[in-house]
């Protein structure tokens, strides 16, 4: 059986080998609950910032979890991070790309009002949205066992997704826009080099939580920003703004695909060329 993953943020800043540590509130409700752990049984807690704390389960209450902790583990941030862009869009598929992405690695996920979102985010919305959003982020993240939960930024209209575009590509990282009339194919694009990092083009073999997100952007690893349309595409202004601020329009394939998938497609594709993968 594959050991659960816990969040425990905030409780495992100081944790070592021998220490006893006690969930409590919602993750342990579902563990004792939900998931029905007893005593006994291995599970992993994890800080969303690459901290990973393995143990045995001693006591199970309804509303605390108190876990031995054997064994801690620190994951390192990657060397090159990736950021989805994703633009709003009705019946859910943002968030199922969200999702998908979170499972395939992403290290942070930005929501776009784009100009032909459907979905609209104003007043209230953008909070609960962004809620939302960081629910779904932290359950894909716990089912993929990783250490690391991205972080989900602000949400960024047109105007300000172009600027953290200048600012990614000003940075050293690289900006890609899918697009189905783009002519260079997402398998060439351009990709920020880092050290012991095989040059951009070829096949990679290197190697949010909000304190997560200053962790790794403490780090200065650079960022390939993936921007990805909702159901209607993206608009030709979006695109020579886009352009204009740095980044490169990329043909993820023969085929067109949702906004649900074509974020996840690109970011497999990626994972391999930066090693990700092996």
């Amino acid at each position: 059986m594959t050991t659960a993953v816990f969040h425990a943020a905030g409780l495992l800043d100081a944790v070592t080998p021998g220490a006893v540590v006690t969930l409590t509130g919602a993750e342990a409700r579902h563990a004792a609950t939900v998931r029905r752990l007893r005593p006994g049984e291995e599970i992993d807690l994890v800080d969303g910032a690459g901290l990973r704390a393995g143990g045995t389960v001693t006591a199970a209450a309804k509303d605390a979890l108190s876990v031995a902790v054997d064994r801690v583990t620190r994951e390192p941030a990657p060397p090159v991070r990736l950021v989805l862009a994703q633009a709003l869009a009705k019946g859910g598929r943002d968030e199922q790309a969200v999702e998908t992405a979170t499972e395939l690695g992403v290290d942070a996920v930005v929501p776009w009002q784009a100009d032909r979102s459907v979905s609209v985010w104003t007043g209230a919305k953008v909070a609960r949205g962004r809620e939302r959003w960081a629910a779904v982020v932290l359950a894909a993240a716990k089912q993929s066992r990783r250490a690391w939960v991205p972080a989900v930024r602000e949400p960024a209209s047109t105007p300000a997704l172009v600027r953290a575009a200048g600012a990614t590509a000003a940075a050293g990282g690289a900006v890609l826009v899918l697009h189905e009339q783009a002519t260079t194919p997402l398998a060439a694009a351009r990709l920020p080099v880092v050290s012991g990092a095989p040059p951009s083009g070829t096949d990679g073999a290197a190697a949010a939580a909000s304190d997560g997100e200053a962790r790794a952007q403490a780090g200065g690893a650079p960022e390939v920003l993936v921007v990805v349309g909702p159901e209607g595409g993206i608009t030709d202004a979006e695109v020579a703004a886009l352009e204009t601020a740095g980044a490169q329009p990329v043909l993820l394939g023969p085929h067109v695909l949702r906004t649900s998938t074509a974020g996840p497609a690109a970011l497999a594709v990626l994972a391999q060329r930066l090693g990700r993968w092996g």
